[in-house]
């Protein structure tokens, strides 16, 4: 869906003005770079970015622009199906219409190595490493089969289907009751100690511990044993 942000008189007379081609080649690739550029600053090394840019609805009529400027909308993905701004700064009307594109990053990283069904628990034969487009579905991929052995698949995956984190049951570091070690983490210091864990620590979830002086506070499991607080 095309969004307008038009005043009603400056839409009127966009209508009753010649359409004009707003996707000539120049704005075509300072579009591309521009999309290319905000995807290249969140990808890891050795990956390969394309951009394939979409069309504007056929429907639409803009008054004659002198100078169309592209911009990357507060908010929008620089990964996978996203949009572009574009807006008129000099001419008959101040449009202001979104373009559609959609942003590879390709790389390599780890697949099933056939059709997995969920509960499996993973090991070095399960996995392959496979050149993929990163960006085709939300989830962190994984570069190192190492990392994923003995882990359990929430959901079954395809083969060459890539095993991202999302697709993983998460971890249990530790049960409640049990003593953990506390880094309390803030603007340039740390400070680590013991408490009693009161809830389950599963991986990357909050949980509360209580230390030795009666203090309960909330912070997150991150390792076996290990939680994070910060401050």
């Amino acid at each position: 869906m095309i969004r307008l942000s038009l005043p009603v008189a400056c839409l009127l007379a966009a209508l009753a003005a010649p359409a004009q081609t707003v996707l000539d080649p120049a704005l075509v690739e300072r579009v591309r770079t521009m999309a290319e550029t905000a995807a290249r600053a969140a990808a890891p090394p050795n990956t390969r970015v394309a951009v394939e840019i979409g069309a504007l609805d056929a429907r639409l009529r803009l008054a004659p622009c002198q100078q169309v400027q592209p911009y990357l909308p507060p908010g929008m993905a620089t990964w996978g199906r996203s949009r572009i701004g574009l807006r008129c700064t000099d001419g008959l009307a101040r449009w202001n219409v979104t373009l559609p594109i959609r942003v590879a990053v390709f790389g390599r990283a780890v697949v099933a190595n056939g059709p997995l069904p969920a509960g499996v628990n993973l090991s070095q034969e399960h996995l392959a490493l496979a050149d993929i487009d990163i960006a085709a579905e939300p989830g962190a991929v994984f570069t190192d089969p190492a990392l994923l052995i003995g882990r359990t698949l929430a959901r079954p995956l395809q083969a060459a289907e890539a095993v991202r984190a999302p697709a993983l049951k998460s971890r249990q570091w530790f049960a409640a009751g049990e003593t953990v070690q506390v880094l309390a983490v803030g603007p340039g210091f740390s400070v680590a100690s013991e408490a009693q864990a009161l809830t389950p620590g599963l991986e990357g979830q909050e949980v509360r511990v209580r230390f030795e002086s009666g203090r309960v506070a909330s912070g997150r499991a991150v390792a076996e044993r290990r939680v994070e607080l910060s401050l």
